[in-house]
C-alpha cells in the first residue's frame, strides 16, 4: 500500500455550513504532507474526520487502509495527533503526563519505562521529570506534547498547528524532529498557516473556505501556479503606492510583503513601464526587481482567484 492517507470527494457540513467541500488527496507512506490555510479554512475538521472522531457527509477516507467511517477505532489505535493547545495536564509534572498517556496507549511496566526514557531524551527534558508542566517553557511543552503522542509509536501522526506560540528556535528544533519520525517512516500531515513551515513539506495543500485550491510540492508551486511575474518593490508608504498600482492595467495583484510590496504583473511587463507609473504619482521607492514567486505569493494568488470565480 503506497497511500497512508486516500481522501476522496470529502464533504462535511455543519446544517447549511459547509465546512470541507469536496476535498481529495493522497498522502504517501513516510511523506511530510503539510495542510496550508488560515483559520476556519477546514484544516482540523478534515483531520478530525480522518481521526473518526466526526462522520463525513459524503465521499471517502482511508486511513493505513482503514475507512474512517465504518473502523474509526482500528484508525485510533494505530494514530497519533497532537493539537496546537497541545494536550498536556498542566498540574501534572513532565513524568506523570507521560505515565498517563503511556497507559491511556496500553503500555505498562518495562515498555513504558523504555518509551518514556526515549521520550525524555528526543524532547530534552531528561533531568525535569518531576517538573510540573505548567512551568515548562513553550518549546519543552511543544516536544513533551509530541512525545505524549507517539509513546506507542503509530504510524501516522496528526499534527494540527503544532508550533503556534512557541518561538522560532524551538519551531526549528520541533521541525528537526518531525524529519527524525519521517525518515524512520512515521507518516505526518501537519497543518500550519506558516508559510515558512511550508516549505519543509515534501507535498502540500492550500485550503480556503473548505476548498482545496493547490496540491503539489513546494517548488512546483512556486514555479507553475501563478500565470504572471511577481516584481517586489521597497517604499516607504505601502498603503499609498498598492493603490496607485492597483490602477494600472497590467498589475493584477498587490500587497503587503515583509517591508515591501509583491505585485503580480502580466508576463514579461518592462519594469521601466512600472518605474514611470510610480513616478507620475510621486511615489519614492529605494528598488523595484522581478522576484522568484514565495508560497505566499502562491497563497494570495489562488485566494483571489477562487474568490473571483
Amino acid at each position: 500500500m503506497e497511500n497512508a492517507i486516500e481522501i476522496k470527494d470529502l464533504v462535511k457540513k455543519f446544517g447549511d455550513f459547509t465546512a470541507v467541500n469536496d476535498v481529495t488527496f493522497n498522502v504517501k507512506k513516510g511523506e511530510v504532507f503539510g495542510f496550508l490555510g488560515p483559520n476556519g479554512s477546514g484544516k482540523t475538521t478534515v483531520i478530525r474526520m480522518l481521526m473518526g472522531l466526526i462522520t463525513p457527509t459524503s465521499g471517502k477516507g482511508t486511513v493505513l487502509g482503514y475507512d474512517v467511517s465504518k473502523e474509526s477505532e482500528i484508525i485510533k489505535n494505530r494514530i497519533g495527533y497532537m493539537s496546537q493547545k497541545f494536550s498536556l495536564y498542566e498540574d501534572l509534572t513532565v513524568e506523570e503526563n507521560l505515565n498517563f498517556y503511556g497507559e491511556v496507549y496500553g503500555l505498562y511496566g518495562d515498555k513504558l519505562e523504555e518509551k518514556k526514557k526515549e521520550i525524555l531524551i528526543m524532547a530534552d527534558l531528561e533531568g525535569r521529570e518531576n517538573m510540573i508542566t505548567a512551568n515548562l517553557s513553550g518549546g519543552w511543552k511543544q516536544r513533551l506534547a509530541l512525545g505524549c503522542s507517539i509513546l506507542h509509536e503509530p504510524e501516522v501522526l496528526f499534527l494540527d498547528e503544532p508550533t503556534g506560540g512557541v518561538d522560532p528556535i524551538a519551531r526549528r528544533t520541533f521541525w528537526d524532529l518531525i524529519y527524525k519520525l519521517s525518515d524512520s517512516g512515521v507518516t505526518i500531515l501537519v497543518t500550519t498557516h506558516y508559510m515558512d513551515e511550508a516549505e519543509h513539506c515534501n507535498t502540500i495543500g492550500f485550503i480556503h473556505y473548505g476548498n482545496l485550491l493547490s496540491l503539489d510540492t513546494p517548488n512546483n508551486m512556486k514555479k507553475y501556479a501563478i500565470d504572471g511575474d511577481i516584481i517586489e518593490i521597497k517604499v516607504d508608504n505601502t498603503l499609498k503606492t498598492i493603490e496607485v498600482l492597483e490602477e494600472k492595467e497590467n498589475v493584477r495583484e498587490a500587497a503587503v510583503y515583509g517591508a515591501g510590496i509583491h505585485i503580480l504583473v502580466e508576463a514579461d511587463t518592462p519594469i521601466n513601464d512600472l518605474e514611470q507609473h510610480l513616478i507620475n504619482n510621486k511615489i519614492k521607492y529605494s528598488s523595484i526587481e522581478k522576484v522568484r514567486p514565495s508560497l505566499e505569493d502562491v497563497f494570495v494568488f489562488m485566494v483571489n482567484k477562487s474568490d473571483n470565480i
